[in-house]
């Protein structure tokens, strides 16, 4: 094995407390309960408002699913070759640099998770606040009271967390099984899915599928999460590609199934002004008891893929510190009696209340999260053909079938996504990038004063 290989914690004198206590079947139902959470239930609104149209707007979700599969494929050939905590972050490191890997970590612990975080307490607000008949002013608190909740829950330990994902992604499915069933096999009076025609007028063709398809992408995105306790996992080269190959299939089939019966329920002009599509498909679907039944189920499915992007969100300023890239990074480090990175908890928890407080916007948070996060895993995609050739003869436990078809057409994807959102949402492209670059003068202050430490001591 090269040295480069090397485990990248050992580069700081800060010594990485973290144990293997995560099974496959947990780090599975994580990816599910994870993935599977805000999205299925509330972004084909803004995916039938961009496109207008059924055939888009399915081809949208094929799309974002198809490139999470692909995603996934990648990532688990690398988390096997990697298995490190810091995931993302400390592939793209030991891929390019480290300057690039503390822009990974930096924008996961500034923008990506704390907005992705907000998003989903936001969400929880609004169903909490519509099924309870609540006065709109409270979803706002009930939002970060929900993040405060979580945290708690974290601080708890991994077989708490376990617990907790495990059952809420089993109960998440009763809204979804209630909505396909009598949304395709008990609808007496479905609403006609209209194939043709694709794009209608209002719509433009490449607007639409742009604007879609990164709302299908924050729907299926999570699955990274994972890899961020890669240090935490069992037999983490076999169960981390087994947990992402068979979460990601799971998440695909029931979400293109669910798109299904959401059309025969509800016509795309009609989800296109809906804030709150899954339950009100429930209500036509069911009437205002099952309303109330799969709203309840929502709320669960939320609190599950909340818990599982709260416990992934403290590995990464937990990892940025145990290279001494942050501020305190000591204090950032310290864990917890049930071996929890608390203090970076209170970190991610602070930011994504102030997120939840300044940008309460569901659609705004979801978009600059996906933009940010996927220029990062195009780097991470295109680093496999790196790996292949600066690491021929590394054991890999785990291949990328179809290679290097697989890889390409993720490396595709990820280019278009970025260079469309670019110039279809440049506010959301520019502000995403000031919230990366803000942090390299803190990297290089950290550099600069080990190095002149280093000195000190030689």
């Amino acid at each position: 094995m090269s040295e480069s290989m090397v485990d990248t914690n050992k580069q700081a004198n800060i010594q990485d407390s973290l144990k293997r206590t995560v099974s496959g079947f947990s780090a599975y139902t994580m990816v599910v309960g994870t993935v599977i959470g805000t999205g299925i239930f509330f972004k084909p609104q803004a995916i039938f408002e961009a496109t207008g149209t059924a055939s888009l707007g399915l081809i949208s979700w094929l799309i974002g699913c198809f490139l999470g599969i692909c995603g996934g494929l990648i990532i688990a050939e690398i988390g096997a070759l990697i298995p490190e905590t810091g995931g993302l972050m400390t592939y793209i490191e030991k891929i390019y640099s480290k300057p690039f890997g503390f822009m990974v970590g930096w924008a996961q612990t500034i923008v990506f998770y704390p907005i992705r975080k907000a998003a989903s307490a936001v969400v929880f607000g609004i169903q909490t606040v519509a099924l309870f008949g609540l006065d709109t002013k409270y979803s706002i608190p009930i939002a970060c009271t929900l993040t405060l909740y979580l945290f708690l829950i974290n601080i708890l330990g991994n077989k708490i967390i376990d617990y907790s994902i495990s059952i809420a992604t089993i109960l998440k499915f009763v809204p979804i099984v209630l909505i396909i069933i009598f949304g395709i096999f008990l609808n007496n009076n479905p609403t006609p899915v209209e194939i043709l025609p694709i794009t209608s007028n209002a719509h433009p063709f490449i607007k639409g599928l742009s604007i879609s398809v990164i709302s299908t992408l924050y729907a299926t995105d999570g699955w990274i999460n994972i890899t961020n306790i890669a240090g935490e996992i069992k037999d983490p080269q076999k169960n981390i590609p087994k947990a992402l190959i068979g979460g990601l299939l799971t998440v695909s089939i029931v979400y293109l199934i669910i798109n299904v019966a959401y059309l025969r329920a509800m016509t795309p002009a009609e989800m296109a002004v809906s804030s709150t599509v899954g339950s009100d498909v429930a209500g036509k679907l069911i009437g205002e008891f099952g309303r109330k039944i799969v709203a309840a189920g929502i709320l669960i499915s939320i609190l599950g893929s909340h818990t599982g992007f709260t416990r992934a969100s403290w590995r990464v300023p937990y990892a940025l510190a145990l290279r001494d890239w942050l501020p305190y990074s000591s204090w950032f480090t310290k864990v917890n009696k049930k071996n929890m990175p608390v203090n970076s908890g209170i970190f991610i928890t602070i930011v994504t209340v102030a997120a939840t407080i300044f940008l309460p916007d569901f659609n705004i948070l979801t978009d600059i999260g996906s933009y940010v996060i996927w220029v990062f895993y195009t780097m991470a995609f295109i680093g496999l053909f790196i790996l292949r050739k600066r690491w021929p003869n590394a054991e890999r436990y785990y291949k990328v079938p179809l290679y290097p078809f697989i890889p390409i057409l993720g490396i595709a994807g990820g280019i278009f996504v970025i260079i469309s959102t670019t110039f279809v949402q440049p506010t959301i492209a520019l502000l995403s990038i000031i919230l990366v670059l803000i942090g390299m003068p803190i990297y290089y202050f950290k550099v600069k004063k080990q190095s002149d430490t280093q000195k000190v001591v030689e």
